[in-house]
């Protein structure tokens, strides 16, 4: 499969990985844009949010608690984050696998873009 994130999931690209579980995987963005630019991604791939099913709740509920729980780890909780999915050529989707930012680590601005 020619998906980068299928690849990195595989091992077959490397990554700074802080996350490994059977469902889900946790890396940094190699193009950061805080001090912390995690990606969350589910190890199955789904190339964008719709295409998301009814079976698949539990593990975009699961991608957010575990965002969160990278957030606490890397010391993030108490000052504020963002998490962030992206959809479609316009959010600037450019990998077809969903995954879910989480970033922090400084001042974000509102509105984002």
């Amino acid at each position: 499969m020619s998906c980068l994130f299928c690849q990195i999931v595989e091992g077959k690209i490397p990554a700074r990985m802080v996350l490994q579980e059977d469902d889900v995987v946790a890396f940094h963005d190699i193009d950061p844009k805080a001090p912390t630019h995690i990606l969350v991604v589910p190890r199955r791939h789904i190339a964008s949010i719709t295409d998301l099913a009814e079976g698949d709740d539990a593990l975009i509920g699961r991608l957010v608690r575990k965002a969160r729980d990278l957030a606490k780890k890397h010391g993030l909780a108490e000052r504020g984050f963002r998490l962030v999915f992206n959809c479609g050529d316009d959010a600037g989707y450019s990998v077809h696998h969903i995954h879910l930012h989480l970033v922090g680590g400084r001042k974000l601005a509102w509105p984002p873009g």
